[in-house]
């Protein structure tokens, strides 16, 4: 704890392991919107994820500033974000820079159809997201970057571990001439930590991508569903043994095109989620029982041109429709228009310009225009000042318009919520030290929540009614104190103040005050070993720390140097591994949500094979 204490006014981001190439990356991505910003996304890279003590996608964003607000973080089963205060709504969920958030609730937008295979890189956009990606940004954006699939690979991942869990995740690629190909197929399945925590889940993913003049074409589609048990999920405290299905089908096409400092990029996105939701398994204390089905339709096109007096200058249109049919929610559609432009352009040598603007139009809403603008300074050889000020929206959700049952009812009369938002930062390099800090301040408007005018009131209502103030910090720290290890830390802090207006709200604060996430990373001759400690503290509630840790054992270590791509006489590389994960290791007991318990101890050991 007293390492703990001494990070904190340091802490940062930027989680690595190789003694070359560090795998968590602050720069931006090329030919994606993100760069615009001129601010640094924090940046989760494929073989790092592989390090992590952790088995899905999801849980590994714990070391980042998300706050993963979990009812079963572990295998990614259900994980609510919330990202600089925002409430669990306020995250937008991206794959390959478009939009997948679930018009139902964001309960389900961590319900995608992708293995740990197929994941590129991850980025965590703090702030300044909704003029470039669309609504829902109010605390910021998560964008999933698919792996392109480059060469001939099989991949072969077996692991078991505490509460009978079995995990399998086989993976194909082929690559041939123009064309590559990737197949992958996940199982998992475990007991679960507690009653009525068990779970299954089924997921496969086929990625495509062809080469062709001046760009390429992709594919991907996707299907995952799962089985599993919710004690408490939704009615903290009270005891109900629940049960959830659901199914989630994935469709994300494009074009990537560039040419003489033109970039064509059109695409089309179709995401269906079906969830069924038993409130008493038992049909002792309840027989309430939910089906919905939800389809998101999405096309646009994004060009960028290079201009040697505007800079980089993007202009996008989109059209999409969202649409639900529930047993409880009724039938509703929705469809929505937006136009979208962004420039971005160094006006010296040191000071860099980034704008963005935006108009959308959902249909029952009256358009809105979001906008953004920040600077960034360079100070010195290494050193970055940077400044962006923004305005963002959110569209309430089916489940906030239309959701009736004996104790909760939506509003169809609901309008958007708004933020505006400033910050303040500087990054400092020199030689192995990497830090930065943050400044930033939200005002929210009409946001949404569940209220009663008086606690005698029979139903909470959805009502446009909190105003709220949010500062706070993010501090980052990497040290590379020898070539074989790696520190990397980073700090948030959060107050945010809600004017009530005499309101009884069904749900207290539930973002966090403090956030600390430390790893150390060992480059090993025969592996690596990562030991990551986190530290949650929120309003009113006492803290926690968990300790993580994940040890790889090469088959065959580097010492008997060979080369990166180097095959074994039985086809096996040295990118295969026995692995040992433990995730809580001093066993505390804690709850994310209060009334939902998280699992204790969970150690799982297995094998990776690649070919």
């Amino acid at each position: 704890m007293l390492l703990l204490l001494f990070l904190t006014g340091f802490t940062g981001i930027h989680l690595a392991f190789s003694d070359q190439e560090f795998p968590l990356d602050l720069e931006p991505i090329l030919i994606t919107k993100s760069n615009i910003h001129l601010l640094k996304p924090y940046s989760l890279e494929s073989d790092f994820l592989k390090s992590l003590p952790f088995s899905s996608w999801t849980e590994a964003l714990t070391f980042t500033p998300l706050d993963l607000q979990s009812r079963a973080l572990k295998t990614g089963i259900q994980t609510d974000f919330s990202l600089r205060g925002s409430t669990f709504q306020g995250v937008l969920v991206l794959i390959d820079g478009q939009r997948t958030n679930d018009p139902q609730t964001a309960h389900h937008n961590c319900n995608l159809p992708l293995t740990r295979e197929d994941i590129n890189r991850i980025e965590v956009i703090p702030g300044l997201s909704s003029s470039l990606f669309g609504p829902d940004a109010i605390g910021g954006a998560i964008n999933i970057i698919v792996k392109r699939p480059q060469e001939k690979k099989r991949i072969l991942d077996i692991s078991f571990g505490s509460h009978q869990t079995k995990s399998v995740i086989f993976s194909i690629t082929e690559k041939r001439d123009n064309l590559g190909l990737r197949l992958s197929l996940e199982r998992q399945e475990s007991d679960g930590f507690y009653y009525d925590t068990d779970f299954k889940k089924f997921t496969t993913a086929i990625n495509s991508s062809l080469d062709i003049p001046d760009g390429e074409f992709n594919v991907s589609l996707g299907y995952q569903e799962k089985e599993f048990g919710a004690y408490d999920f939704y009615t903290p405290g009270r005891g109900y043994a629940s049960k959830e299905w659901t199914k989630t089908f994935l469709l994300n096409t494009g074009f990537n095109l560039q040419n003489r400092g033109l970039i064509i990029k059109p695409n089309f996105l179709w995401r269906r989620h079906d969830d069924k939701f038993m409130l008493d398994k038992t049909q002792v204390r309840s027989t309430y029982l939910n089906h919905h089905r939800t389809d998101v339709y999405t096309s646009n096109i994004y060009f960028q041109k290079e201009n040697k007096n505007l800079g980089r200058v993007g202009l996008g249109l989109e059209y999409g429709e969202e649409r639900i049919s529930s047993t409880n929610l009724g039938k509703h559609n929705r469809n929505h228009k937006s136009l979208f432009i962004d420039d971005s352009k160094d006006l010296t040598s040191r000071l860099s310009l980034g704008l963005s603007a935006r108009a959308d139009e959902y249909q029952g809403f009256n358009w809105a225009y979001v906008g953004s603008l920040n600077f960034r300074y360079k100070v010195g050889d290494e050193n970055l000042l940077h400044f962006g000020v923004s305005k963002s929206i959110r569209v309430p959700s089916f489940t906030e318009l239309y959701y009736n049952d004996p104790t909760t009812i939506g509003d169809s009369g609901l309008s958007t919520e708004e933020s505006y938002n400033f910050e303040l930062g500087l990054d400092y390099k020199k030689e192995k030290i990497s830090s930065g800090t943050t400044f930033f301040l939200r005002q929210e408007e009409d946001f949404i929540d569940w209220v009663k005018r008086s606690s005698t009131q029979a139903k909470w209502e959805a009502k446009n009614i909190t105003e709220a103030e949010v500062f706070g910090i993010e501090s980052y720290l990497r040290l590379e104190i020898s070539q074989n290890l790696i520190l990397d830390s980073n700090y948030t802090y959060i107050d945010k103040r809600i004017d009530d207006q005499g309101h009884v709200y069904k749900y207290g604060p539930n973002y966090i005050r403090h956030l600390v996430n430390t790893i150390f990373t060992f480059n090993l001759p025969f592996g690596v070993q990562t030991i990551g400690l986190t530290y949650k503290k929120k309003p009113n509630r006492n803290g926690w720390p968990l300790l993580n840790t994940c040890f790889s054992y090469n088959l065959y270590p580097a010492r008997k140097k060979l080369p990166n791509r180097a095959m074994l006489s039985n086809g096996v590389n040295k990118n295969s591994q026995i692995f040992l994960r433990i995730t809580n290791l001093l066993n505390i007991e804690y709850q994310e949500i209060e009334g939902i318990p998280q699992p204790g101890r969970w150690v799982e050991a297995g094998v990776r094979l690649e070919w």
